[in-house]
């Protein structure tokens, strides 16, 4: 029952948690779609109030320079008084007689025609400046007017030096409002605005907006403000709803404002964690490639959503965001709000839901294990101490336990059935006492039958032992046979190829010329070239003789092996061997030169990498018996590898106190299931194996040795890795325990 309770529990605290998971989900995203559209009206206030001051500005320039165009004589005596030549050829404002905090400033590149057309619609520009420009100052850092011919003239009082620092080359073709409002760029006519840069000056984050200013059909003018950015980035990235954070993007993916970001220049953000060939950039910008990743998402999510839509999902992350386009700029002002946000308060309230529902159920369970002790528990525990009485065969007289047989319930019922049931093993007792009696002689016959079959057993297990041990020897013998043949039969092929007949010619052609030897010798060719052939000819035989008599010392080897092969499994009822000095990097030499004429036959190249160990004292020919059956079998493990990539790995080292060889082949690989079987008695995976190399390998590691030999692969095609463990056991420590 307790379960049952507890089933439900968690059941109504997951109704709960999803209930009011989805009304916080509810509420938080109405709340931040209404937070983000708020946020978008009072952000693009400012550029509203620069687009307004824009189309009062050019309505009034329009007017100046239709008022100036009827004063020509008047306009150049204002020019030429107001503005001077300098020796670089530009004409700028005079140094000393204006005050460029209170008054516009103007620079004209030399090669400007200051025709009377120009004239009047420059000082039209400087008119229309003086009047606006510095009640527009209060909200925008800059007003400036450019002209197509190159020229600028503008109110910028925190650097009322900046016409007279211009360098003569200086050209508003450079900025990135000028050809916005081109022709050719614009032909609606319409107000653009530019990326974000920081002011050098003033230090603060601006942006340009510039409006296109056309007479009878010509661009005469572009006026242009450069608006603060810094109160509406620090708004944007602090005033926050409770953890969410704001993002403020164009379009094109530039970012103007984010809490992990800080921008440089105006380099575009989207273009740069879209373009595979600046990482470097992304990663220098947002810390890693992961929020690198993660901001391309939100743009693209922005950039890709239906007309009108502000609320979109970014379920790969696990956010919502909500999103309002400022007029004016365009930009994108949008608020993140991380799923676990919601989730974490209806998480919370589950918690308490749930712990109530525990305190429930442990009041619950303390009250009904009150009733259980008092209706079931007592009641059974008398059952019990009947049952004991039972078992111990206690049928004299009443049972002392008292069963309450006159209960109207279940165990009422069971009272008066135990009675019933002890009666009946009382009588039953009896019986099997008097059938006890005839069983124990039927059993002393069935006790002299077992142990004739015991006696027959134990004569076949010694039967199946031996044949175990014959196959042991057969196996390992063979293995070393492989290699006598071998090297016997490259013997005579050696003792075959030995050019012994050109002896018998030499004798045979020294004889010819006995009588003049000497005059043979010297003069005729083929005396002269005598003495060098029987000098190679020496030389050819000696090394024939010196590789024949090599073979033949391996074949004595392999032969001593056979031998200790045999006297091996001799005594393999535990007789102990005597351990000897043994270096085991000649012995995995051996090895390797006892499988030589197998691992060439198929192809097998063999990478060593053996530690230069001193010796160590172990059973030389039982460790040699074990890596000559693991290179064995790590070649034929490679028969479906193709031969050019057949690779055998041999690895000696000393691991703390134990010496570790490993073997590894990447052949056929072992499957998982089949790592546990590998070593059973048996078990093989070739046709013509029989399964008893590795399990009498793994014997005598273990038993003989005092190591281990285990087996590692990562499956099916990708090789595999036996290591043989030996103790590490150097001549110096065992001659000192032996003496």
């Amino acid at each position: 029952m307790g379960v049952r309770i507890g089933v439900i529990i968690a059941l109504s605290t997951l109704f709960s948690y999803l209930h009011m998971l989805h009304t916080l989900r509810a509420e938080a995203l109405e709340r931040m779609q209404q937070h983000v559209v708020e946020r978008g009206e009072r952000e693009q206030a400012i550029f509203l109030l620069a687009e307004d001051n824009h189309a009062l500005f050019k309505k009034t320039l329009k007017e100046r320079v239709r008022e100036l165009q009827q004063h020509e004589e008047e306009v150049s005596a204002r020019f030429d008084k107001l503005f001077v030549r300098r020796p670089d050829g530009t004409v700028r404002s005079p140094p000393g007689t204006t005050d460029g905090t209170r008054r516009v400033q103007a620079f004209i590149p030399a090669k400007v025609n200051l025709d009377i057309g120009f004239r009047t619609r420059f000082l039209a520009v400087y008119d229309v400046l003086s009047w606006y420009a510095p009640a527009f100052h209060v909200r925008f850092s800059t007003t400036y007017v450019t002209f197509p011919e190159g020229a600028i003239a503008g109110f910028w009082p925190t650097l009322p030096t900046w016409v007279q620092d211009l360098p003569p080359d200086f050209s508003v073709a450079s900025y990135e409002d000028f050809p916005l409002a081109l022709p050719e760029n614009n032909p609606q006519r319409r107000t653009a605005w530019t990326g974000i840069f920081k002011e050098v000056v003033s230090n603060i984050w601006l942006t340009s907006v510039t409006t296109p200013v056309d007479l009878d059909g010509r661009h005469i003018a572009s006026v242009g403000h450069d608006v603060f950015l810094n109160e509406l980035m620090t708004r944007t990235i602090n005033d926050h709803l409770p953890g969410a954070y704001n993002l403020l993007f164009r379009d094109d993916g530039q970012l103007i404002a984010h809490p992990e970001l800080k921008l440089e220049g105006t380099t575009s953000a989207y273009d740069i964690l879209s373009n595979t060939r600046q990482p470097e950039a992304a990663a220098r910008l947002l810390g890693s490639a992961g929020k690198a990743a993660h901001l391309r998402a939100i743009f693209e999510r922005v950039k890709n959503r239906q007309p009108g839509q502000t609320l979109l999902d970014l379920p790969e992350y696990g956010e919502y965001v909500a999103v309002t386009q400022l007029r004016g700029p365009g930009w994108n002002l949008a608020t993140v709000l991380p799923e676990h946000v919601v989730s974490q308060p209806a998480l919370l309230a589950a918690r308490y839901v749930l712990l109530l529902g525990i305190l429930s159920l442990l009041l619950e369970l303390v009250i009904m294990y009150q009733v259980l002790r008092q209706q079931i528990t007592q009641p059974l525990h008398a059952f019990i101490q009947a049952t004991d009485k039972v078992a111990a065969g206690d049928f004299h007289g009443d049972f002392q336990v008292e069963l309450d047989t006159a209960r109207r319930d279940e165990l009422g019922q069971l009272a008066q059935a135990f009675r019933l049931m002890a009666d009946e093993v009382q009588r039953r007792e009896v019986a099997l006492r008097q059938a006890n009696e005839g069983l124990e002689q039927r059993v002393e016959e069935r006790t002299r039958e077992l142990k004739d079959v015991h006696l027959q057993l134990v004569q076949t297990a010694r039967r199946a032992g031996m044949a175990e041990i014959a196959t042991n020897v057969l196996h390992n013998v063979g293995n070393v046979l492989n290699s006598v043949y071998t090297s016997a039969q490259m013997a005579k092929e050696r003792v075959g190829g030995m050019r012994l007949e050109h002896v018998g010619r030499v004798a045979h052609l020294i004889q010819e010329h006995q009588a003049d030897l000497s005059n043979f010798l010297t003069q005729d060719g083929r005396g002269r070239n005598l003495m060098p052939f029987l000098d190679k000819l020496g030389q050819s035989l000696v090394e024939d003789r010196q590789e024949v008599v090599s073979l033949l010392d391996d074949v004595g080897r392999y032969t001593e092996h056979i031998g200790d092969i045999v006297k091996v499994q001799q005594n393999y009822a535990r007789i102990p061997r005597v351990q000897e000095q043994v270096s085991l990097p000649e012995l995995l030499e051996d090895a390797l030169r006892i499988n030589f004429a197998g691992l060439k036959r198929h192809q097998v190249k063999v990478l060593r990498d053996i530690a230069p160990l001193p010796p160590v004292m172990t059973d030389k020919h039982k460790t040699l018996m074990i890596l000559v059956n693991l290179v064995s079998n790590a070649k034929y493990a490679m028969d479906e590898v193709a031969p050019s990539e057949r690779l055998l790995t041999v690895r000696l080292a000393q691991v703390g106190g134990r010496v570790r060889i490993s073997i590894h082949d990447n052949g056929m690989g072992i499957a998982p299931e089949m790592l546990t079987r590998i070593f059973q008695y048996g078990f093989t995976t070739r046709e013509e194996g029989h399964g008893f190399g590795l399990h009498s390998s793994a014997i005598a590691a273990r038993e003989e040795l005092g190591g281990s030999l285990t087996v590692h692969s990562d499956g099916p095609g990708r090789g595999a890795t036996f290591t043989l463990d030996l103790p590490y056991v150097p001549v110096e420590q065992d001659s000192q325990g032996v003496s």
